[in-house]
Formats: structure tokens, sequence, C-alpha cells
């Protein structure tokens, strides 16, 4: 007598108890704030891995609020893209899912601050 084995449903992925960023997302990210610090635009950062975002603050001075915020909110990833630049005064720069396109408006800064 044969046994037949029937698949067993897959257990549903366990959610993180915080969401951070990963190894290639801080690699495209610290491209360019290197540049930007060796331009002298920029001077200090901050992470901060919570339980719904993850955010990279950039500061031109440590005591300041940041510049620019760079979020992650997996649970926008079918919506609105789960990457965002955010400005100092909370406007949206740019959002979308390719976080090295999300990134391309603070390197149009870069050339501004070269030029």
């Amino acid at each position: 007598m044969d046994v037949i084995h029937t698949p067993q449903p897959q257990a549903a992925q366990p959610i993180p108890d915080q969401v951070a960023f990963h190894r290639t997302e801080l690699g495209v990210i610290m491209s360019v704030y290197g540049r930007m610090v060796a331009a002298g635009e920029w001077r200090d950062y901050g992470i901060s891995c919570l339980r719904e975002v993850a955010v990279f603050s950039i500061f031109r001075r440590t005591a300041e609020h940041p510049l620019y915020r760079i979020e992650k909110r997996p649970k926008l990833r079918m919506r609105q893209g789960q990457y965002a630049v955010i400005a100092m005064d909370g406007r949206i720069l740019k959002r979308g899912n390719d976080l090295k396109t999300v990134m391309r408006v603070l390197e149009k800064l870069l050339i501004r601050a070269v030029s």
C-alpha cells in the first residue's frame, strides 16, 4: 500500500519586530551620502529601525533636524512604493520601489553642489 503525501501549506512569513535596511540598500544610500560628504554638503547621519519603518536621516550638522530622510516602509510596497525621500519640511521628493531610482533626486543635489 502506497502512502500519498499531500503537501502541507506553507506557514506565513513571520512579521519582523522591526524594519531595517539591507546591506545592498545601505550600499546605495552610502554611495550618494559619501559623495555629498566629500562635496562638503552633509556631515552626519542617523539610522532608526522601527516596527513599520526604517529611516536614514541626513544632517548638515549633528544638532539639527535632518535635511532629508530616506524611509523604507515595506507595507507600501504594493501601493506608492516602499522607499521615499522626504525633505526637512515634510515634502515627499520621490517615492518608488527601486531605491536607486528614488535616490536620483538626491544625486541632482550633488550636481548643483559641485558646479
